[in-house]
């Protein structure tokens, strides 16, 4: 990454929605916007963004949807997909999780065009009992998330005939445009360094796809 691409501020949104949509992060939206404003215009045909956040927390759910919010209002005809990680009582940071969320989804629902859902509890449901990881770490979480990301964003970075950028893939996946929430799957799960070990037949690797415990939300 581009180190004059990084914007930070001195304080956190101490896990508060509104503290980052409207106080400590909308003091820092202008600045965010003029980096997402330089990298628009290096681009020649710029399809639209893509914004990991989770929805837990005060920064990433409040200032990341008023950044979408702002985005969508500065960039109206691009396409905006979102990787938004849902918050779980089982596996609980703070008490205000369900607020944030709530507050976050109302946001998505206006000015997201795809959101793709990754459940912290399906998360860990799938390291410990399909990966049969006693205490997953950060890591392994982020392993998994980043072969979802990297599965959804295939079909964007290599030739092929079905869904070649972010507005086709829309088109094939929503019906109404308020109905544009994901839930994404993931085949074949296996643990870090274990893939040259295995192989898999077609059948299988279907039936794994639309199993529920391969789901990650």
């Amino acid at each position: 990454f581009r180190p004059d691409n990084f914007v930070f501020g001195q304080f956190g949104a101490g896990n508060n929605w509104a503290k980052g949509h409207y106080t400590e992060g909308a003091e820092l939206v202008d600045q965010v916007l003029d980096v997402v404003r330089r990298e628009a215009e290096g681009c020649d045909c710029l399809q639209g963004f893509q914004i990991t956040h989770s929805l837990g927390g005060g920064t990433g759910a409040g200032m990341g949807t008023l950044l979408i919010s702002k985005i969508r209002e500065e960039f109206p005809d691009r396409m905006m997909a979102t990787f938004s990680v849902v918050p779980s009582p089982k596996v609980s940071d703070t008490v205000v999780e369900p607020y944030n969320a709530t507050l976050s989804v109302h946001q998505l629902v206006e000015n997201s065009d795809e959101t793709f859902c990754i459940d912290n509890e399906a998360l860990y449901d799938i390291c410990m009992r399909t990966l049969k990881l006693s205490h997953p770490s950060y890591g392994d979480l982020n392993y998994l998330v980043s072969a979802v990301m990297s599965g959804v964003t295939t079909c964007l970075r290599f030739p092929g005939q079905l869904n070649s950028d972010l507005r086709k893939l829309a088109v094939n996946l929503v019906p109404f445009p308020r109905l544009h929430f994901f839930m994404v799957g993931f085949a074949p799960l296996t643990s870090r360094g274990a893939h040259s070990f295995r192989a898999v037949t077609v059948p299988e690797l279907t039936q794994q796809m639309f199993d529920p415990k391969n789901m990650m939300a």
